[in-house]
């Protein structure tokens, strides 16, 4: 690492200021604070600073999401196999799953991290670590069958339009990585829905055991079913449900995985368990009020299972605790965590169309929750010249 560090410093004023090579000066500090510490320090005034800067913040995010990106490698593998109904060993699940979702992982980051470089060029700014997050999430939200050029384009679409022309990383007001699932939905509703996009290959004429269906759990609900079954029609357990070996999107469908990464997060500090608690409670809450009335598959499903199946769990650990559009106040954190999880039932269980309401949920609530934020400010504000008046 001393040889990297000495031949960085030599080629180092090439990019500085009157170098001939400076309008690289951008992406060069982006490679160098990569590999080591920065070396700036604070001027202008006097500044306390944490030790725990943003890009280890984004590292420990990255860290949180592993153990929901190795299940869902594997389950990749695991519902292709089962899909045409060949034996397959746990490190062929394995090895086809990485094959499928890698390419995925790699158009996101070079998508994403392209234009974050190109706009921090032209802006003269230091480039920002938001992205080693974002790149990772847009994967992990979208169906295995994803072509890969709608990734890049749905991430695109994320970088530019919900997140650079806001000013960049920390101004955004919208979730970048649902805001690729939500131009993707939206954009190409077959290539995001239906039974055709959750197992690999199934979409392009796979051969397949007869009558085989690649239905999620909720697609199936949506449909009337109230007895969930595999695309050969065994019926999923509990654990099944819980450990993650369903349809679904790569990295949405393992629960535990999920709460895995919940655990370091709220550990290391980075995550609200504020937000994750209120979240699922709102959810519960709303699923046992739902389950009072009756009325359909959905509305009578037990309220725990909603949570442990679509992406709630992925939603509510890693999407809704986002701290740029998260709300900020402690106060705040409960209320904006609770309606989530109780629009996101809603949602699932009132909109035909679109079983799944979590992704919805967050984004409606990343835009009411400055006013959260306000009301609770102002509330404090409020009190606090009454109580000023009362002593006064």
């Amino acid at each position: 690492m001393n040889a990297l560090r000495r031949y960085i410093d030599k080629i180092k004023p090439n990019v500085e200021k009157g170098g001939k090579f400076h309008f690289l000066k951008s992406t060069f500090e982006g490679f160098e604070t990569f590999l080591f510490v920065p070396n700036t320090v604070t001027s202008g005034g006097t500044h306390i600073r944490d030790a725990f800067d943003m890009k280890r913040g984004m590292i420990m995010v990255v860290i949180a999401m592993v153990p929901a990106l190795l299940f869902g490698i594997w389950n990749t593998g695991y519902q292709h196999f089962l899909a045409m109904g060949v034996e397959a060993s746990f490190w062929e699940m394995v090895w086809f799953g990485f094959l499928r979702v890698f390419p995925i992982i790699v158009v996101s980051y070079v998508t994403g991290l392209g234009i974050e470089f190109v706009f921090a060029q032209i802006r003269g700014h230091e480039i920002n670590e938001g992205f080693l997050v974002s790149g990772m999430l847009i994967p992990l939200v979208m169906p295995v069958d994803v072509p890969l050029w709608m990734v890049a384009v749905a991430t695109a679409f994320a970088v530019i339009i919900g997140k650079e022309v806001f000013g960049g990383t920390g101004m955004n007001i919208l979730n970048p990585a649902l805001t690729a699932r939500a131009f993707l939905f939206f954009a190409y509703p077959t290539k995001m829905s239906g039974d055709q996009v959750w197992v690999a290959g199934l979409g392009k004429g796979m051969e397949t055991v007869d009558g085989y269906s690649g239905a999620t759990i909720l697609g199936q609900a949506a449909q009337g079913n109230n007895v969930f079954v595999n695309g050969i029609g065994q019926e999923f357990s509990v654990w099944d449900k819980f450990l993650g070996i369903i349809p679904g999107s790569i990295g949405e469908t393992s629960t535990l995985a999920i709460l895995i990464g919940a655990l370091f997060l709220v550990f290391v500090g980075v995550g609200s368990w504020k937000i994750i608690f209120s979240t699922f409670a709102g959810g519960a809450v709303m699923g046992l009020i739902l389950n009072a009335f009756g009325g359909n598959v959905l509305m009578e499903m037990p309220f725990w299972e909603h949570l442990i199946i679509g992406g709630f769990a992925f939603g509510a650990v890693f999407m809704a605790t986002d701290p740029v559009t998260a709300t900020q106040t402690e106060k705040g954190k409960w209320i904006y965590g609770f309606l989530i999880g109780v629009l996101a039932i809603l949602i699932r269980v009132f909109n035909p169309g679109y079983p799944e309401g979590m992704m919805l949920a967050i984004l409606f609530m990343n835009v009411f929750s400055p006013l959260i934020d306000h009301y609770i400010i102002e509330a404090n504000i409020s009190k606090r010249l009454k109580r000023a008046k009362v002593q006064a």
